[in-house]
């Protein structure tokens, strides 16, 4: 890729924007596999505007916002919240969401977002960072194997009326 990635941390002020790409970027991840009920249920709970604003303000969470030529190309979200029991590693950080837009698939966005987050991980201390993502992201999960995480175990998402699985996977920074 030619064109510098400008990451920056997101602020309150950014919730109506990162609301809009996180509602699209997931849509076109996910809509071809979920019904459109439990997409819209979904999306109307995670991503408005209202929602984002009071993820942005808590003093925990730390959002990454991922620009290329001006354009939004990906965020993501670390959060040192509660660890599920299959979590080994010590000082643990959950890399809660990682989204690229489609238009920036490989082409370096995401391993500059990922090099970025375990930055920001290792400047807080913290020593092991995991994440939840579906069984059968099968892009997803090759991604994150290149970056060395490893499964460790498992649980339910709900999405909408559907109980989907989610694999457990960590990593030490």
């Amino acid at each position: 890729m030619n064109s510098e990635i400008v990451f920056r941390r997101a602020v309150p002020d950014d919730a109506q924007t990162l609301a809009e790409f996180a509602s699209r970027t997931y849509y076109e991840t996910f809509a071809a596999v979920n019904t459109p009920e439990n997409m819209r249920a979904y999306l109307d709970s995670a991503f408005t505007p209202a929602q984002l604003e009071y993820e942005l303000n808590d003093p925990g969470s730390i959002f990454f916002l991922g620009y290329v030529e001006g354009k939004l190309a990906g965020y993501a979200k670390l959060f040192p919240g509660d660890v599920p029991e299959c979590i080994s590693g010590p000082v643990p950080i959950e890399l809660v969401r990682f989204y690229v837009d489609q238009l920036w698939h490989g082409r370096g966005v995401a391993s500059a977002l990922m090099d970025v987050c375990l930055a920001e991980a290792r400047r807080g201390r913290f020593q092991t960072m995991f994440l939840g993502v579906w069984e059968n992201n099968e892009r997803a999960k090759a991604f994150y194997r290149k970056w060395k995480f490893e499964r460790v175990g498992e649980h339910i998402f709900q999405m909408g009326d559907d109980a989907q699985i989610d694999w457990w996977m960590e990593r030490s920074i």
